[in-house]
């Protein structure tokens, strides 16, 4: 009986205010996608290095071998988006180079000393609206005069 090839895939996800991403981590050329374009066009070019820091990090760490990264993220605003891409992306990344206890913790520990948001969800959300103003802590000005 023939073997089968299992092809080996990391799904994760990460999330910041109201903006979701998923990535997909699999066997590849070294690509890193998000919303089916490369995430080097991706603007601003702030927004693309802060996307980029789990990559550097993990090239520099030589664990980054023939990896493709597709990442889909909708919902929240641009910054909010790039830190649920890059909170996405270095958690696959993690389990993708796995060792016996299903992670890897040298790039686990190498996250976690450059930032911890890179592995963990923020979770601040906004402040519901209450009444007698327009947000959530302002009131309409009140003259007595």
């Amino acid at each position: 009986m023939a073997k089968k090839k299992v092809k080996r895939s990391v799904e994760t996800s990460g999330k910041r205010k109201t903006a979701i991403a998923r990535a997909t981590v699999r066997k590849g050329q070294g690509r890193v996608r998000v919303n089916s374009q490369p995430i080097d066009i991706m603007e601003p070019s702030l927004a693309r290095r802060k996307a980029m820091e789990p990559v550097q990090i993990a090239e520099a760490m030589d664990r980054l071998n023939d990896v493709d990264i597709v990442v889909d993220v909708q919902g929240g605003g641009q910054m909010g988006q790039v830190d649920a891409i890059r909170t996405a992306i270095a958690r696959g990344l993690v389990q993708w180079n796995r060792g016996k206890d299903g992670e890897d913790e040298e790039l686990r520990d190498e996250y976690l000393r450059f930032d911890r948001s890179l592995l963990v969800n923020d979770p601040r959300r906004k402040e519901a609206k209450h009444q007698m103003g327009r947000g959530a802590r302002a009131k309409w000005q009140k003259s007595y005069r």
